[in-house]
């Protein structure tokens, strides 16, 4: 088991990251997050998970620890491979993930490429009750409230009726209007419209 990598960065792709290290460039999967805060020539040190698929090793990376946790019970979800796992983790926030599962609502997930209605259900549905104290605790400090129907305040679903309305796909919606609650619970929904469009657009 590889806990961790650490040396400097010697490449950025559009999915991995090679880092040098004891004269050895070893090649990490990681999230567009973890990617961006990579930069060549400068020292990183990534949290990793070791996949094994078909006698293929491949090396996935994280900059935060929540997210490597999410990584793991993802890949525990039926369906779910570390190319799918990796593509949720770049496309949505730990927050939001976890938001959506402690709420049992799956349409937050959907905006995520390759992550249909159904499997947003089974991701929601699998992994209820089974997140981390610091993973629930994550989304506590994000204003989720665990166990509540909707995971929105109703100035949000507001905002989400009104901009599905317009045209835009639920998922796509519902994921926006989310991360802009995280940054501001006491929104209006006039305000969140106006941000989510400028966002959608």
């Amino acid at each position: 088991m590889i806990a961790f990598v650490e040396g400097v960065v010697a490449a950025v792709g559009e999915a991995s990251v090679v880092v040098a290290l004891g004269g050895i460039g070893l090649e990490v999967m990681a999230p567009s997050s973890t990617l961006a805060k990579c930069v060549v020539g400068r020292e990183v040190r990534l949290r990793t998970h070791l996949v094994v698929r078909e006698e293929q090793p491949s090396l996935y990376g994280f900059h935060q620890t929540e997210q490597l946790a999410l990584f793991k019970r993802l890949l525990e979800v039926g369906g779910i491979g570390p190319k799918l796992a990796l593509a949720i983790l770049s496309s949505l926030n730990a927050h939001l993930i976890v938001t959506a599962v402690l709420n049992g609502d799956p349409g937050l997930l959907t905006s995520a490429p390759g992550v249909g209605k159904r499997t947003a259900e089974r991701i929601v549905l699998e992994l209820k009750g089974r997140l981390s104290d610091e993973l629930v605790a994550l989304a506590a400090d994000g204003k989720a409230v665990p166990g509540g129907k909707a995971g929105l305040s109703a100035a949000a679903e507001d905002a989400v009726a009104a901009l599905l309305a317009l045209g835009y796909r639920e998922g796509q919606v519902r994921t926006a209007v989310a991360e802009l609650v995280a940054k501001a619970p006491a929104d209006a929904a006039e305000a969140l419209i106006r941000k989510a469009l400028a966002q959608l657009r």
